[in-house]
């Protein structure tokens, strides 16, 4: 292999690096190694650890790695990668090209629609709706029955206007975006008929800034009253902007809401917390049906997780997943990267993914839900751990190794309870508040120096989370 492949291929990678974070290209761009570059076929090879990671960038960062090879390798070029699948075993696998165009481009999309898009028929309208987001793959929950339901019967009884504007509303990743999108989809499969279009409020925002920019106001609003679902996601960022803008939609939802055309809003807040938001809007979106979406319940998550694993053809034992599922309860979608992060640190370090594999990496990488830790539980750990009695601790033996474990002690109560220094006293052995501050000033001096006995704090602390968790 030549020394300017080599170069350019080294390009890539600084480009890559310069896109992604710094964890995101350790992860899936660092294992990357260029195989060859054939000029006159135009195909440029590269080895990648697993299938995993071949459909992990495939579905992430296609679009960046194939804008960044046309850079440095030239237009046209065939992108074929190297699966390792055992020792020395490579399968080619050729990546799709550039990421799919849409109907319209997103420079298109972020233009004004134009009056004959209003008048076309629904085949030529394009929903912008992600077809990976149906119900088939929606699980449902105690957390989101509600709003699921009510979503499915929109979709199946359109003309019906019971839940007529629906606003949905919840903290972010909890599944608002994909439920309205399985709406727009069911909605379009049942009635082809039907002009659904999804788009964020940002997006509405900006095709009316280049509206009014344009002169072309009143083709933006033919298109908009044309439609009969409207989709808008994230409504709260349309709190606070200007009221030319707010006005506009207040007139497209009256013209829509008059005229039988249903509306579907998701939001992050319930409309009475929109702060700058006009109050005739407000009003507006509380006179259908609101529906809240809560952080997934434990048996949802699991669910989820098993969805996940199944779809994807995962082997990840089922204790993993109940440990995440029990002590990560923040999002749907950090469920999900929690997943691909336990699957690419397996790639990259070669370890089967087991219990203790999954507390490691996800320490510090995820809001895992603490429970407390008990000076109890400190003491009886800390005592196993160096092979000493209890009885010891609580006594008066000045021995070296009985103080390092009653110093011990008393810096983990410290640090992972809420105890006061005296209350920790009272605990091991009625020793006083002069007595815990100083074993705990003890051993954190002797935590900097002493890398043996860093080593049994670390290996107390899994032990003690592990419990905890």
């Amino acid at each position: 292999m030549t020394e300017k492949k080599q170069i350019l291929w080294q390009r890539c990678m600084e480009m890559f690096r310069s896109n992604v974070s710094e964890q995101q290209f350790q992860t899936w761009f660092s294992p990357m190694r260029l195989k060859s570059f054939d000029a006159a076929k135009k195909e440029l090879a590269v080895y990648i650890p697993s299938q995993f990671f071949f459909e992990y960038l495939e579905e992430h960062f296609r679009r960046l790695i194939h804008i960044t090879i046309s850079r440095f390798f030239g237009e046209d070029i065939k992108l074929i990668y190297q699966v390792e699948v055992a020792d020395n075993v490579t399968v080619g696998q050729e990546s799709e090209d550039t990421a799919p165009a849409t109907a319209r481009s997103s420079r298109e999309a972020n233009k004004s629609p134009l009056l004959e898009q209003a008048v076309g028929m629904a085949d030529d309208l394009d929903s912008q709706l992600n077809v990976h987001q149906s119900f088939s793959n929606f699980i449902e929950g105690t957390s989101n029955k509600l709003p699921r339901s009510v979503g499915q019967a929109i979709a199946e009884h359109p003309e019906q206007m019971t839940f007529n504007p629906l606003f949905i509303y919840g903290p972010s990743g909890v599944g608002k975006t994909h439920l309205v999108n399985a709406i727009g989809l069911r909605t379009k499969e049942l009635h082809p008929e039907k002009r659904v279009l999804y788009l964020s409020a940002h997006l509405f925002m900006v095709q009316f800034t280049d509206a009014r920019k344009n002169n072309v106001f009143n083709d933006f609003m033919h298109f908009y009253q044309s439609i009969d679902m409207l989709i808008v996601d994230d409504i709260q960022e349309l709190a606070g902007t200007k009221v030319a803008t707010q006005n506009a939609f207040f007139h497209i939802f009256n013209h829509l809401r008059l005229n039988d055309k249903q509306i579907i809003m998701t939001c992050d807040r319930p409309p009475v917390s929109l702060q700058g938001m006009e109050e005739r809007l407000v009003t507006r979106f509380k006179s259908g049906l609101m529906a809240e979406m809560e952080k997934p319940e434990e048996s949802l998550r699991r669910n989820i997780l098993h969805s996940i694993v199944k779809h994807d053809g995962l082997n990840i034992p089922d204790n993993v997943l109940d440990f995440i599922s029990t002590n990560v309860n923040n999002s749907v979608r950090e469920l999900e990267g929690i997943i691909h992060s336990l699957l690419a640190y397996s790639v990259v370090y070669g370890k089967e993914i087991d219990l203790d594999f999954a507390k490691r990496i996800l320490a510090g990488r995820t809001r895992v839900e603490k429970k407390n830790v008990t000076i109890d539980q400190i003491i009886t750990t800390t005592c196993e751990h160096f092979n000493v009695k209890e009885e010891d601790i609580f006594g008066k033996s000045r021995k070296a190794e009985i103080v390092t474990v009653r110093q011990m002690s008393m810096y983990l109560a410290h640090k992972h309870t809420k105890l006061t220094a005296s209350k920790i006293g009272i605990y091991v052995g009625n020793r006083d508040h002069a007595t815990v501050l100083h074993g705990i000033k003890t051993i954190d001096g002797r935590l900097k120096k002493d890398s043996k006995l860093l080593r049994h704090l670390e290996e107390l602390e899994e032990k003690l989370i592990g419990k905890a968790l």
